[in-house]
């Protein structure tokens, strides 16, 4: 991400922790229960088998392999985003709906 894009207050924030500046409040008790949240929320604990067509596989193989991640993740990274909401429709600017 450019510093172009960085909104004022995540630049602020950049500045700070970059110039040594930026003392975090986070105790260690809120950094465990963090953590907790966040492993609880990744794990991934099934596992399915879908039929998808050479092409899409080979274009999805091929995205993964630029964003320097294995193609599962991303097919399941893609899957959530779509679930919560947060996948963006770029042909229209607005997020799709499950």
């Amino acid at each position: 991400m450019s510093k172009a894009t960085i909104e004022r207050e995540e630049q602020e924030l950049l500045e700070a922790v970059e110039s040594g500046q930026f003392e975090s409040i986070l105790t260690a008790a809120r950094r465990r229960e963090l953590a907790s949240v966040a492993s609880a929320t990744t794990r991934k604990d099934r596992r399915i088998n879908i039929r998808i067509s050479n092409r899409d596989l080979l274009a999805v193989q091929s995205r993964a392999m630029e964003e320097g991640i294995p193609y599962q993740t991303l097919i399941s990274s893609v899957i959530h985003k779509y679930i919560s909401g947060s996948l963006q429709d770029v042909t229209s600017g607005k997020k799709s709906k499950p």
